[in-house]
C-alpha cells in the first residue's frame, strides 16, 4: 500500500478505538465512514478484527446516474466480504438530475448562488452539456413512467441492492414530498 492509497495509516487504530469508545459509552449505536476508499474501509475492518474493536458498518458515498464508479465498481467486494452497507448522498447531483439546468443556470438556483461557482462551472462545461443531453433522454423515460426526472433518479439509486439508504437534501416541503414519491 502506498501513502496515496491509504490517507491515514498511522491513525487507523486510533480512529477505530475512538469509535468503539463512543459506542461503548452509549453515545452512538454504530459508526460509518464518509468518502473513504475501499482500502481504508478494509484497513479499519482489519484493525477492528485484530484488536476486538467495532468496525464501521456503512460507507457514505456520492451516488447518482453520473457518479457510479465507487458504489458499483470499487465497493462490491466489501459488500460481500465484510458486509458493509452504503448510505448514498446527492442522488440528484446537486439538482442537475432535476432537469432545472436544461437551459442554463436559472438565477434562483443553487448554481447561481455565491460560493457555488464550482457547480455552475460543472453545469456549463462541455461534460455538463453532454450530461444535460443524456438527461433529456432520461426525462423521456420518466414521462413514460409517469414520474418526474427527480423521482426516477432517486428510485434508480434505491433500486441498487447495495444501497441501504439515500440521503435527500430537499430545499422545501414540496420538494421533499416530490422526492418521497420516488418510493412508488
Amino acid at each position: 500500500m502506498t501513502h496515496q492509497e491509504l490517507r491515514f495509516p498511522r491513525y487507523m487504530e486510533e480512529i477505530v478505538r475512538a469509535f468503539t469508545h463512543v459506542i461503548n459509552q452509549g453515545w452512538a449505536m454504530y459508526w460509518g465512514t464518509s468518502r473513504w476508499n475501499a482500502m481504508e474501509i478494509m484497513e479499519a475492518h482489519s484493525v477492528a478484527r485484530q484488536f476486538n474493536l467495532i468496525p464501521p458498518i456503512a460507507e457514505q458515498a456520492e451516488y447518482h446516474l453520473f457518479q457510479r464508479e465507487k458504489v458499483e465498481l470499487s465497493m462490491p467486494e466489501l459488500y460481500n466480504k465484510i458486509g458493509i452497507g452504503t448510505m448514498t448522498w446527492s442522488p440528484l447531483a446537486c439538482g442537475i438530475l432535476t432537469g432545472k439546468y436544461d437551459d442554463g443556470v436559472p438565477i434562483y438556483s443553487r448554481a447561481a448562488t455565491k460560493g457555488y461557482g464550482w457547480l455552475k462551472d460543472k453545469i456549463l462545461c462541455e461534460e455538463g452539456r453532454r450530461q444535460q443531453s443524456k438527461l433529456r433522454e432520461v426525462a423521456g423515460i420518466a414521462d413514460k413512467l409517469g414520474c418526474t426526472l427527480a423521482q426516477l433518479s432517486i428510485a434508480w439509486c434505491l433500486k441498487n441492492e447495495n444501497v441501504q439508504c439515500v440521503l435527500l437534501g430537499a430545499a422545501s416541503v414540496d420538494q421533499l414530498y416530490e422526492d418521497i414519491q420516488a418510493l412508488q
